[in-house]
């Protein structure tokens, strides 16, 4: 284990004092050396990964059941991970904690990211046929398709007004806009002001999504923008046939600062590092969770969802999403929206191809709100985050409904935070065109042009939404209390009935059904595990008997039909494997086996989620490059 002294250098004259410090008895390093096997363990490279430098004969430092022990190997740094490899080599070398240092320590660039070196040595051969692979959302034609999916070709249209991002940096290339909103009008004020259509209902009504204007305090300006909301609302509001619902998600609804702090305080729950601090947090477990207040504004977020579903299901309402830029909570809104109404969004391939087009085509700051590159904590909001929470909600309440499961989510999850894929490591769709064409990839991220700032509506500057759409708006939508008897009543009535996995999804929103991810959070807290495995391991055994009744009756079968056939070797699928947890795939309660024993049909049954991560997915796309 390196100290801290290990870094850092000694000055003046004497010679610096030791600064390793060992957590392991000379007897017990005596005894792990003999055990040190002749074996090479051998270093497995992603396309594209280098081996920058490493360090043999490594002392790891173990503890198990208050017992500590050293472990002989060797430590390599790439340009991707560090890795603790098993044998036994030579001594180690400052060379192994420069790797480190200037990959983890030094200021990042943009260019130093693993995704680029992958994205270079990995061949990319995707086909982008709608029907059956993830749409990416980066031609006219995939907007065209997913317009005639949903029957909203009637009333919306795609452009190309941005194409090759000549009007806003922050848009696609290619957008859906109402049929009679003349194009010149999304340049006016680079698509600020402009409602851009998110999906279509099947009985006509749409969601819509708009960014602010920019706040501007010169009278003449203001009148300006005054006259082009006008004709803006006369496009989306045309009554009797239309009514259009605003909700203002800048002031009427969570801040990004809430769902940082609430987050910040989650997460400290599961940051445990030996078996006494558990312990001790168990006791106050329940008092520490309710106080991060993440469960409550998950329950907020999808209250919200429902709410807007309610307007454009029951009401035939057309929603307008409104925000600054978008693209945090529009993003997240409207995702939610969409997988609640449409079952095509449930689909492992749908739900792939929601999160491409309102998160990555959105303009959802994913290297700022995942703070990759470490530079600016003030932007870091785990938004996305967010919305996979709210997911696994809905697929713990309704497993039936989705062709995938938590353990896809989790894996989602973790991919927002390595550094393999393009998907989630930029800010806008013309930062990810310009940095994997290499037409930058020699420049830092601060010298690309920086994100407005993300703030939401002050008192003093939000009077021209309060005055220009409260006024025109309020008169088209009913009051908040007759709003909530709407919401109440749409929602007892739907859960009153039997669930149709095919057609509107509702989650319970009471405090008891939100819980805790506890496969992604407690996923690396051994005292958390469930002794005996729970569902899931209930689910395996189930698997590998199916697997063993039909192997037997296909032997039944060859011995019916020839007597002489030789007698095939019966299936061991009931061999010792390691004892499964109810947090399967990511813990073993033993460590012998990196995988427990699964049927190949079984797996098959489970939807193939396991595609992310062997990262063949056009999903997780490599930038065409």
């Amino acid at each position: 284990m390196l100290g801290k002294g290990v870094v850092g250098g000694g000055g003046g004259t004497k010679a610096p004092k030791p600064s390793f410090v060992s957590y392991v008895r000379p007897e017990e390093i005596h005894t792990n050396e003999k055990e040190v096997t002749e074996k090479e363990v051998t270093l497995h490279l992603l396309p594209g990964e280098q081996l920058l430098c490493e360090a043999s004969t490594v002392l790891k430092y173990v503890q198990e059941d208050s017992c500590q022990h050293g472990v002989y190997g060797r430590l390599v740094c790439t340009d991707f991970k560090i890795a603790f490899l098993g044998d036994d080599e030579s001594a180690l070398d400052n060379d192994i904690v420069s790797g480190i240092i200037h990959h983890t320590q030094a200021p990042k660039l943009l260019k130093r990211l693993f995704l680029f070196s992958y994205a270079t040595a990995a061949q990319n051969n995707t086909v982008t046929d709608p029907k059956n692979h993830t749409v990416m959302f980066d031609t006219l034609k995939d907007w065209c398709w997913e317009l005639e999916r949903t029957k909203g070709n009637m009333k919306y249209k795609a452009v190309s007004v941005n194409e090759g991002y000549k009007v806003c940096e922050r848009l696609p290339a290619y957008f859906v806009v109402p049929t009679p909103l003349p194009e010149e009008n999304v340049q006016r004020f680079q698509g600020h002001g402009i409602p851009i259509w998110c999906w279509s209902c099947h009985n006509g009504s749409a969601l819509l999504k708009m960014s602010a204007l920019p706040k501007e305090q010169d009278d003449g300006i203001l009148q300006i923008q005054k006259s082009f909301l006008d004709g803006i609302y006369k496009t989306i509001h045309r009554p009797p046939y239309e009514i259009v619902k605003t909700e203002d998600l800048s002031s009427n609804f969570l801040s990004l600062q809430e769902i940082q702090t609430a987050y910040s305080k989650f997460k400290q729950l599961f940051l445990i590092d030996n078996s006494t601090e558990f312990w001790d947090t168990d006791i106050k477990w329940f008092s520490l969770l309710e106080s991060s207040s993440w469960l409550d504004i998950i329950r907020r977020c999808l209250k919200k969802a429902i709410e807007i579903t309610e307007c454009m299901e029951a009401q035939n309402m057309n929603v307008l999403l409104l925000e600054e830029n978008a693209s945090d909570l529009c993003c997240l809104i409207s995702s939610l929206v969409q997988l609640m109404m449409d079952p095509h969004c449930r689909t492992r391939i749908g739900f792939q191809s929601l999160i491409q087009k309102e998160w990555v085509m959105g303009g959802h700051c994913f290297l700022d709100r995942c703070n990759h590159l470490r530079q600016n904590d003030k932007e870091e909001v785990p938004v996305f985050l967010l919305f996979l929470d709210c997911v696994w909600q809905l697929v713990h309440q309704h497993p039936p409904a989705f062709e995938f499961t938590e353990t896809y989510l989790t894996v989602l999850s973790d991919s927002l935070y390595i550094p393999i894929f393009s998907t989630f490591f930029f800010n806008s769709p013309h930062q990810k065109d310009t940095n994997m064409h290499q037409r930058q990839l020699s420049l830092p991220l601060t010298q690309s042009k920086s994100s407005p700032k993300r703030g939401f509506f002050r008192e003093e500057t939000d009077h021209l939404i309060k005055n220009l759409l409260g006024k025109r708006i309020s008169k088209l939508i009913n009051s908040s209390d007759e709003l909530q008897d709407n919401f109440r009543e749409f929602y007892d009535s739907w859960h009153s009935k039997s669930t149709d996995y095919h057609g509107l999804l509702l989650p319970h929103i009471e405090g008891p059904e939100i819980k805790v991810w506890a496969q992604r959070y407690l996923r690396w807290i051994p005292e958390a595990q469930i002794l005996g495995g729970g569902q899931v391991a209930t689910l395996s055994k189930l698997l590998e008997m199916m697997e063993e009744v039909q192997s037997l009756q296909e032997k039944i079968d060859e011995r019916h039909h020839s007597q002489q056939a030789p007698q095939a070797e019966a299936p061991c699928l009931l061999r010792n494997s390691a004892r499964l947890s109810s947090l399967f795939p990511f813990a073993l309660l033993q460590r012998h086996s990196s995988k427990p024993v699964l049927p190949t049909s079984g797996w098959k049954a489970l939807g193939d989620e396991d595609d992310l991560a062997k990262r063949e997915d056009e999903f997780v796309d490599l930038g065409d490059v």
